[in-house]
């Protein structure tokens, strides 16, 4: 565990955690409330970022932290570990609780568990259009009433109830609302509550999650108390657990859960739910085991076509050849042309140049994949078809230990592995972001690399086309479940609300774009001029030659391809079109047979990930991680291309 400095600026006398399950429209409150004067930083120890920011009230600041969703403060992932250890390391004043209006159970489950905090408490049912169009309707007055706090209903698109918040920051109300749990739950709550140390929140909470064992505890008493205590406290346990025949976790749970119940009883009520024929049938089919299957193959080749084509085909050619290549790029140059010193000239505009690079690649190359992709995920976001893609194709994911939700990430490789590897934060735990990380790194081609190797195909044997798309699939369910028997864990089952199919509203959807874009210029375009910064070192130092050099011996003896072969792979590694248009370029030259175009495209496909995909690996996952992918990535790559040559020349396939 770690300890935590206060870091709430002078003046401010009020510190207020925000709190919620994922996707229920927290990040947007926070937005709304604190404007754009906010920090975001990791967690200590953590990769998991959390948002700051200040409110000012009638004079008075209060300064807000937005943690990460979580669905209990028993962690199952590292978001809910963080969010759980704000709450008991974090000195804070009150709790504001953003929720789903749609799925109550959840949100009182959760609202359970953050009453015995003991703190001061705002309740926020979000989404309560979206309620009303499936015919839920919350009684909050009874539901206030019942908690002892206040309960405010909100629509944060709309800036509904954001009024209603503000004035409740000033005045939350402890909850009133206890769980009663069996006797001998009780007395252990008691007689462990007597031997802990105080925190941020009520030795009864602290108690409650040391009975159900949630991780972490023992290392937060380890760091606090003496290993008497914290054997008594175990024996505590220890007896509790003798007066039930189920985990005491599971019998806490049950306790929250009937409390829950009789709470739903008192204050839910449903009707037919609203929304259009159409709108409801597009519902029900989007998740058929059937019909389901022809509309996720046009939603993701409409993702596909828009990112793509529209976004890295269209678009990055407008921008790279007519305004770079035409106008940004050669008047750089001819305003660096008055440089005197030849060092800087090239370091601005050389062929590894800061400009002539790192921000042609950012700027003409990336932004406007990263741009169409964002549009189209808020467009499944906001019309409820996202959960119904992870439901569709949780299926095939299960097979390489991941659930549906992983498909996102992998649709965005296809048109920008560096961004990709961004997003895989959405997933919930670690080991789905490590596992999606090195599927990325490993057989998922962008979009720059696949249409310069549909161009290489379309010019030779279907043969060709058949062999590398075997490869690539192949290494894709191979690799992935490889990695899902080595990275520890346990592969998350898919539980995942499904709501209305709805018209996307689009101001809601270019708001969430320009917050994701803004995003990406603050995170991924610095790693583009460091990537920059490296290459034009290594050049300058001789080393891409020596590289050059020692690659030759494995493309020819073990590839079987010329040595020229060595310069496509590692402009590769610059970037990953770059390789397969060298390959191209040769075959056109009449340098390589189809046999070897088939070794090559293989061989490129599957190797290292492009110099700023693996600092966003480095940035994502850490250096340690990033390095052992990139170990075995490229190894593997230059191994399934020989296989794949061996094959060819063993069995005499003709092309």
């Amino acid at each position: 565990m770690h300890d935590h400095e206060d870091k709430t600026p002078k003046g401010v006398i009020n510190r207020v955690i925000l709190m919620g399950n994922a996707n229920v429209g927290k990040s947007v409150i926070f937005g709304l409330l604190t404007g754009k004067y906010v920090t975001v930083s990791n967690y200590p120890g953590t990769t998991v970022e959390v948002t700051h920011g200040n409110v000012r009230i009638d004079g008075a600041t209060y300064h807000l932290m937005d943690t990460p969703g979580t669905n209990s403060l028993i962690p199952l992932s590292e978001d809910e570990r963080v969010t759980r250890d704000i709450l008991i390391d974090e000195p804070f004043n009150s709790i504001i609780q953003v929720a789903d209006a749609k799925n109550m159970k959840r949100t009182l489950m959760l609202a359970v568990q953050a009453a015995e905090c003991g703190k001061p408490m705002v309740l926020v049912l979000n989404m309560q259009d979206e309620a009303r169009e499936r015919g839920i309707d919350t009684d909050n007055r009874e539901l206030a009433s019942t908690l002892g706090i206040e309960v405010i209903q909100a629509i944060a698109p709309q800036k509904k109830g954001m009024g209603q918040i503000r004035s409740a920051l000033a005045s939350p109300r402890k909850p009133t609302l206890e769980v009663a749990y069996p006797q001998w739950i009780e007395k252990a709550v008691g007689d462990i509550a007597g031997k802990l140390p105080d925190s941020s929140v009520s030795r009864r909470a602290l108690a409650l999650m040391i009975l159900a064992g949630a991780p972490g505890m023992r290392d937060w008493l380890k760091a606090r108390l003496s290993d008497d205590i914290i054997a008594g406290i175990e024996d505590v346990c220890d007896n509790a657990q003798k007066h039930f025949d189920r985990p005491l976790a599971e019998v806490i749970n049950v306790a929250r859960l009937a409390v829950v119940e009789r709470l739903m009883a008192k204050v839910v009520s449903r009707s037919a739910p609203g929304g259009g024929r159409a709108l409801q049938a597009i519902g029900r089919y989007s998740t058929h085991p059937f019909w389901g299957l022809p509309i996720l193959a046009a939603v993701l080749y409409a993702v596909w076509f828009f990112v793509g084509y529209i976004g890295a085909d269209v678009l990055v050619g407008f921008l790279e050849e007519s305004i770079f290549g035409e106008y940004l790029n050669p008047m750089a140059e001819r305003l660096a042309a008055g440089i005197p010193v030849p060092f800087i000239r090239d370091l601005l505009v050389g062929p590894y140049g800061v400009v002539t690079m790192a921000l042609t690649y950012a700027v003409a190359i990336i932004l406007p994949i990263t741009v169409t992709f964002f549009i189209a995920f808020g467009i499944l976001e906001d019309s409820g078809y996202l959960p119904r893609l992870a439901v569709m194709s949780n299926r095939i994911f299960a097979m390489m230990g991941l659930n549906g939700k992983a498909v996102l990430p992998m649709v965005l490789g296809l048109g920008c592995v560096t961004m990709a590897t961004m997003t895989t934060r959405i997933l919930e735990t670690r080991r789905e972001r490590i596992i999606t990380t090195f599927l990325l790194a490993l057989a998922v081609p962008c979009s720059a690399q696949l249409g310069v190797t549909m161009g290489l195909l379309s010019a030779v044997s279907y043969r060709v086309t058949v062999i590398w798309l075997m490869s690539v699939v192949g290494t894709l369910l191979l690799g992935g479940w490889l990695a899902s028997k080595v990275v520890a864990g346990e592969r998350p089952a898919l539980f995942i609300e499904l709501p209305p199919v709805r018209v996307p509203r689009m101001m809601n959807v270019f708001k969430k774009t320009m917050g994701r874009v803004e995003w990406y210029l603050r995170e991924a375009v610095p790693l583009f001029v460091v990537g920059t910064l490296i290459l034009f070192s290594l050049d300058r130092f001789g080393m891409l030659g020596w590289i050059r050099a020692a690659f030759a011996p494995v493309v020819v003896g073990f590839l079987g391809l010329p040595e020229a072969a060595a310069d496509a792979l590692i402009m590769g590694f610059l970037r990953r079109d770059y390789g397969a248009a060298g390959f191209f370029t040769m075959f056109k030259n009449g340098l390589l047979t189809p046999a070897q175009v088939t070794v090559s495209l293989v061989t490129v496909t599957l190797f290292v990930p492009c110099l700023a995909s693996f600092l966003m690996m480095v940035k994502e996952r850490g250096m340690k991680s990033a390095a052992l992918m990139l170990a075995i990535v490229m190894p593997y790559a230059i191994l399934a291309g020989g296989v794949v040559r061996f094959t060819i020349e063993m069995f005499g396939i003709s092309f």
